[in-house]
Order: structure tokens, then sequence, then C-alpha cells
């Protein structure tokens, strides 16, 4: 009886040993980590927390310093783990009137794999697959409303409420996706997003330490980022640096005044890149567009701010090794502080040398977008950054393609021109290209809902250099302009029980619908196993009369692209193009296996490329 009381009393001593007294982020660690030095923010629940001291009796992690920050509910802590440190729940004890209340903050041994498996990186060899959460599949409908969250709205007849998709619905497509020839998911952010409306699409988030509910939590995020890894197939997570959503912890009891940009009346981002470079710039217009709000729900963090940098970064590293990522998308890329944001990716790719990260740069012009990657400018600020979404491909490359009359500077001549200034770039290989996405009107609308036109985007999209990224929808002629942005993040047919048309199945698709899909699961498989178009070089010629000529190749294989952007049959020659041409036998056409003969000139069609494997 005795010894049963004794264990009962030590449970409960044990129990309320480890009761969280208050929070700490980042909300654990691992050994061996090269950032072994970490930064603990702990938020306690009264005013004058702040003066609690604060010790750590666990070998091999010691306190360095201690910092009370403005708001008294928040201590920051500086620890350092030792090499020889052991995975174990280390106990942070805050000491109040002589009494000692004790914080579980669980030091983990490393994920599995570490470096083999995940943060593998990606690259030019690989195809994205974008797609938000929300929107694409239902897997789970037990998770649609989670009782205690702001937003319980749940109506797929409205544009701007949830809808229901989840991770499990991508998990119980993966098939569908790796069968299309995709490589790496992308998704908008799945971290919590606990704000009274327009949750759907993730970036307005709540907590950096709490993976959506609605989406699956937790336990779905690193079952999906498994069964990619079991695939051979990678994942990109959604960074977002700049902002944070209104109702964050951070912004409704911050820490200090400082850990957000602050003005005496709401100002916005001017959007305007041009004073981030320009020689010419005033301090006040730099100011603007660095330190302006992106919305009124989305508050500015102040990047400047020793702590804020060390609250990112730290969930950053976090983030990659809780949840195996391999890829970071960085949202928002040029309104951060530009310091911090070398910083940052400086310190990912210490900890994780193959990591790739692509930023957000929706600019104007090559010369701008090049200014925040990596590249060959002579400017006084040098981007670290490997990569950009490269939207100068975009709007002033294929769109003008395909859309408007040639001419001496348009037309065709655009993407050309635009992809003759990869000079700036250190490497252009690494820049994403893609036709649409969640801010965008979907291409298929841009094209004036031409089937042909929709075909040639995306047969140059996973031809061109560079990493190439469809949107969820692309590939069966989803259509929507972006105004409202709602229209352009409809539903992906097939994703809900019930839906009428299934594209993940076939059923009720068009015949152009199936066309599309069939084309861009060929080419995109074709393309898995083509040296040429993954790691190759690129030869373009100069447009004549709407007709463009390019060429993948290495020392393995030559792929030649043919487009004809104009409204009338054009001839083509192999003899045209000796240096790519000279010692070939045979052309074979990737789309449907015929054979060209190499001694004659060719017919092509209006709005029409061909694809063809040189040997």
């Amino acid at each position: 009886m005795k010894k049963i009381l004794f264990l009962f009393v030590f449970t409960c001593l044990h129990v309320a040993l480890f009761a969280q007294y208050a929070k700490v982020y980042p909300t654990n660690w691992w050994v061996g980590m090269k950032h072994n030095k970490v930064q603990l923010l702990i938020k306690g629940e009264y005013d004058g927390f702040s003066k609690e001291q604060v010790r750590i009796k666990y070998p091999g992690v010691t306190i360095t310093g201690t910092h009370a920050l403005e708001n008294g509910k928040y201590i920051a802590v500086d620890v350092t783990i030792a090499a020889t440190a052991k995975a174990g729940d280390v106990s942070v004890e805050c000491i109040k009137d002589g009494k000692a209340h004790a914080i579980k903050w669980p030091l983990l041994p490393r994920r599995k794999g570490n470096g083999t498996q995940y943060a593998q990186g990606v690259t030019s060899s690989d195809f994205i697959y974008f797609l938000m959460p929300d929107r694409f599949s239902n897997g789970d409908p037990s998770n649609d409303k989670i009782p205690g969250m702001r937003d319980q709205s749940l109506n797929r007849d409205s544009i701007f409420l949830r809808h229901g998709g989840d991770m499990q619905g991508i998990i119980q497509h993966l098939d569908y996706l790796q069968k299309m020839g995709v490589t790496t998911l992308w998704m908008t952010p799945v971290l919590e997003n606990d704000m009274p409306d327009r949750t759907e699409h993730g970036y307005a988030f709540t907590d950096h330490y709490k993976i959506d509910a609605r989406l699956g939590g937790e336990k779905a995020y690193l079952q999906l980022s498994d069964e990619l890894h079991k695939r051979n197939m990678k994942l990109i997570q959604d960074a977002v640096y700049n902002h944070t959503g209104s109702f964050h912890f951070l912004m409704l009891d911050p820490p200090a005044k400082n850990w957000f940009h602050q003005w005496p009346s709401y100002t916005q981002t001017s959007f305007k890149d041009q004073p981030l470079f320009d020689p010419y710039a005033s301090a006040h217009d730099k100011k603007i567009t660095s330190d302006g709000w992106f919305t009124r729900q989305m508050p500015d963090l102040d990047q400047a701010n020793s702590y804020v940098a060390n609250f990112l970064i730290q969930h950053a590293l976090w983030s990659v090794e809780m949840f195996g990522i391999d890829g970071w998308r960085i949202d928002t890329y040029i309104y951060n502080d530009l310091n911090f944001m070398n910083r940052c990716n400086k310190e990912l790719l210490q900890e994780y040398p193959r990591l790739t990260m692509f930023g957000e740069a929706w600019v104007h012009g090559t010369a701008a977008q090049a200014y925040f990657a990596d590249n060959n400018i002579n400017v006084p600020f040098k981007s670290n950054l490997q990569g950009v979404v490269d939207f100068q491909c975009r709007f002033y490359g294929i769109e003008p393609a395909l859309m408007q009359l040639f001419g001496w500077t348009d037309g065709v001549n655009k993407l050309y021109t635009t992809l003759s200034n990869d000079f700036l770039y250190k490497d252009p290989m690494r820049n994403v290209v893609f036709l649409d996405n969640h801010d965008m009107s979907r291409f298929f609308s841009v094209v004036k809902e031409n089937v042909a036109k929709q075909k040639m985007g995306i047969g140059w999209l996973l031809t061109t250099r560079g990493i190439p990224q469809m949107y969820y929808g692309t590939e069966v002629l989803m259509k929507g302009e972006s105004n409202p942005d709602g229209w352009v993040r409809l539903d992906f047919p097939g994703g809900w029980n019930g839906d009428k048309k299934n594209a993940f199945t076939g059923q009720n698709l068009t015949e152009d619908e199936k066309k599309i899909q069939d084309f861009t699961r060929r080419l995109a498989n074709f393309r898995k196993s083509s040296s040429a178009i993954k790691t190759g070089k690129l030869m373009q010629y100069l447009p004549k009369d709407g007709l463009y000529v390019y060429f993948r190749y290495d020392n393995k294989q030559t792929v030649m692209c043919i487009m004809n952007t104009s409204d009338k049959q054009q001839k083509f020659s192999f003899s045209d193009y000796t240096e790519r041409t000279q010692q070939i036998t045979k052309a074979t056409d990737v789309e449907n296996g015929n054979d060209f003969v190499i001694q004659k000139s060719h017919d092509i069609e209006p709005w029409t490329m061909l694809i063809l494997e040189l040997k």
C-alpha cells in the first residue's frame, strides 16, 4: 500500500513538474545540429514574468544569456547545445519567489536520412506541381471545421470561404501526380491560420509552430512528407518571412513594439521594387517599399530586430528538420529586409548544403529580377538567393509570344529577348518558370481559352531552361480571371465526393481536357528521362516571321523545339540549324513517336509546337 501511494505521489509530482508553466519557441530542438546556439523565446501568462530567473540543469545544455523583453510576459534565453548532449526532455526552470516552475523542452535525435532522403534541393531535373490544399481534394471531412477556431465557414459555392481540402486528399492522389511526371510538391502555407476570414490561402498564418488542424495538422504533414520521399519525390515549403496574420500571437501580444513595423497611420508598401536598387532613390521611398504592410491583415515583421531575425531563422531550420523539407519558395521576397534574407539563406545552407531556395520577385524587367538573385551585376548589395520565380519569362516571354503579333520587338521576339538577358544571372537554370499561379489569371483564360495556345505554353514550360512549375488544374484547362483572386483558386475537379467531373479518373472530362492532360503527362515523363532538357544547355535562334526554334542539348542528347506563333503555315528545314543538326540522322516527335525525314523541309501548322528528339 505504501509503495502504491509513493508511486502515485511521485507521478503527480512529475506531472506537476512538467506542467507547461509557460510556452517556449522553438518548441523543441535536436542534438547534433551545426546550429547549436538557440535563442528560446519564453512566453509567460502574467506581466512581470520577464523578471523570473531561468536555469537549466541538463548535461550538455547551458544558458549563455537571458534578456527581459519590453513586454513583461517574455524572456529571451540564449542556450548552447554541446556535441555531447543526448536526446531527452530538457527542464527549463523559471523561478518565482524561490519556487521553480519547470517547462519541458524536448531535445530530439536528428531526423533519419539526414542529408540523403530530405533537404535534397529542387533543381532543373524536377517538375513542381503547385496547389492550394483547401482547393485540391478533401480526403478527411472530419477536419473540415475545428471547434474553437475563428473561421467556421465551409461553403464550396463561395470563392472566398473554406472548401475542406486537406493533406489527406493530397496523399490519396499522389499516384496521379507521380504518373503526371511530377517530382516535387509545393503547397500554399500549411501553418495554422486562425484568422476570422479568408483562411483558405494560408499566407496570414497565426502560429509558426502549429500546422493547421483543418489540413490534418502535424501528423498529416509528416505523413505527406514521408509518402513523397518514399516515392523519391520532394517537398517544398512556402516560407513567409515578411509578415504574419493580424491574429498571430506575436501581433496580439508582441514581445516588444519593434517586432513589427509601426507607422503613425496605416501605411501599405508601395509594391515598387525600384527604390531598393535605384541609385537615385530616396530613403523615404525605400522604407515604404520594405517596411510598409502588405495588407491590413498582414502586419510587417521588423527583421532588423535581432530577436525577430532569430525567431524566423530558427523556425526555418526547425521546419526543414521536423518535416523533411527539400526546398523553400520564399513569399514576397523583395519586401523583406534583404540583409536578413542573405543571413537566413546562408544559415539554412550551412545546416543543409543541398537545400534550394527560390524567391517571389514580382518585378518589372530582367535586370530588376536578377538583382534579387545571385547575379553578375556590379551593385553594392549582392543577393545570395539561388533563384527566383521567373515572372519575366511569364509576362515578357511566353504570354506575348502567344498573344501578340510578331514584330521587331513584339510577339515571340519578347520571349527570345528575355532569355537573351540570362547573362545577368549566375545560374539561370535555378529560376522557376511557370504559366500561372494562385495570384494570376489562369493561363487558359489569358490565351482566351485557345486550346492550341495552352498546349504550346505547356510545351514551352516543360522544355525551356530552368525549373518548371505547374499550377494545379492547368493540365485540364482550368480557367478563371484573377479579379478577384478567388476565381483562380477553384476546386480541382474530382477532389470531392459527388463531383460530376473527375480529373483523377477522366470521368466527364471533355476531349480537349483529356488531350491536354495526356500531352502534359507524356511530355513531363519524357522530360524525366531527358538529360538534355533537365541539365543540358539552351541554344535559341532569332525568330523569323513568328517561327521560333531552340535546342536543348548535351553530349548525350539533342532536343529541337519549333514554335509557330503565327496564323499561317510555315516551313522549317533541319539544314537551317546545322550547329545542332549537322550529324543528325533521325528526328522523332516526342508527342506521337512519328519520325521525320532529315533531308527534307517540313510544314508546321499555325499555333503548333513540335518537340523533336534528334539522334
